[in-house]
């Protein structure tokens, strides 16, 4: 039954997805020729250093040593690097690459990574009000801020409806190719409701503030529901059909990220709430934050254990780096936010333990895929034509 499975993504050269050969006559200019098999995927890249920066600025320690914060502050700027190059390849790409693009979203192994361009531009954003602040000045993150949370959410809930309606329309997909890429499209609205908050005092007291907090909790309730929904089939393929092909064992991680990132954005939504809603309302979303947040980062730290074995099972067999790789960074940091956020509302000296683990994994993980991904781009192969 497993060999009569598509598999979500290709199994090799995972920068580059399936395409079609040009079939102009005239060929693009060299430069645009080089980022024909750049997928939206590489947003990973991004999300990736952004959480890193956010989180290791949020550790229980970090306040007390400037170095830390510092060190944050590079590598949210390196995000803010990476999200400018990687905006102008794209751009690149659909100009000179239309065929290869539209190709893109009519495959559903790539179409669910156009919802990384979002959570890019929201987590640069919020990383700037965090810790880039810190270099670019407080009015300047602040108005990046609005620019790139306005810009991602409205992407993010464009994508939320538009892949899953190219997948039910245009897709032929079936039972047992689901998986954890399918998540990818319906996890930017609860990203804009974890940054959001963030926004919230800096807007005049009265209906703006109120309004922006109800609507990260409405994204909210929309990207968990679709979560809900999703999480049997995912796990019921892995039951039925068996592990990933190797190359997409590390996608088990991508369902990391909306638990994690649920669990921050509650927490900073009761943190938005005083001087936003009534006090009833401000008081209980606290409460909902400790009582949602305790259960739902034990269930993310069991997925966490079983993502961890199997992925320990697939390098035995030989799995190779990919760009799935970077599925590593981004669910683990949200992770890692999601426990200081409870660390911070309980003062658990537990909770600080589990977020400097937490982080401390990420901050490996965003390492070896940084480092092997900038070998890749050197060397050409993460942007060559994939293999048939």
């Amino acid at each position: 039954m497993a060999t009569a499975v598509r598999p979500l993504a290709p199994t090799s050269a995972p920068a580059a997805f399936a395409a079609t050969p040009p079939t102009t006559s005239s060929s693009p200019p060299r430069r645009a020729a080089a980022v024909r098999h750049l997928g939206p995927n590489w947003y990973a890249c991004v999300m990736g250093t952004a959480i890193v920066a956010t989180a290791g600025a949020g550790l229980p320690a970090a306040g007390g040593i400037p170095a830390v914060r510092t060190a944050c502050a590079g590598v949210w700027a390196l995000s803010l690097a990476l999200l400018a190059v990687l905006l102008v390849a794209r751009a690149t790409h659909w100009i000179h690459h239309r065929d290869q693009a539209r190709a893109h979203l009519l495959d559903p192994a790539v179409a669910p990574f156009y919802g990384c361009l979002s959570m890019a531009l929201l987590a640069v954003g919020g990383g700037g009000m965090v810790v880039g602040r810190d270099w670019i000045g407080a009015g300047a993150a602040l108005a990046l801020d609005t620019v790139l949370y306005t810009t991602g959410a409205v992407i993010g809930l464009a994508t939320a409806v538009v892949v899953p309606y190219l997948m039910i329309v245009r897709h032929r997909v079936e039972p047992g190719q689901a998986g954890p890429v399918w998540l990818l499209p319906i996890v930017p609205p609860m990203v804009a409701a974890a940054q959001g908050p963030l926004l919230v005092p800096h807007l005049p007291a009265g209906q703006l503030r109120e309004t922006l907090l109800l609507a990260c909790l409405t994204m909210f309730g929309t990207s968990l529901l679709a979560t809900l929904v999703m999480l049997p089939l995912i796990l019921a393929r892995l039951l039925v059909v068996g592990p990933l092909p190797q190359a997409l064992t590390p996608s088990l991680f991508l369902v990391l990220g909306p638990l994690g990132q649920s669990v921050t954005a509650l927490a900073a939504a009761a943190g938005a709430a005083t001087g936003a809603v009534p006090d009833p309302y401000a008081r209980g979303l606290g409460v909902l934050a400790l009582l949602y947040g305790v259960p739902v980062l034990g269930f993310a730290l069991l997925w966490l254990s079983l993502s961890v074995v199997l992925t320990v099972r697939a390098r035995r067999g030989g799995m190779r780096f990919s760009m799935t790789w970077w599925a590593f960074t981004f669910p683990i940091g949200t992770c890692a936010t999601g426990a200081e956020a409870l660390a911070r509302r309980t003062g658990l000296v537990a909770a600080d333990a589990l977020a400097i683990g937490l982080f401390a994994l990420l901050a490996a993980a965003w390492a070896v895929a940084a480092s092997a991904t900038g070998r890749g781009v050197v060397s050409g192969a993460l942007l060559a034509a994939p293999r048939r």
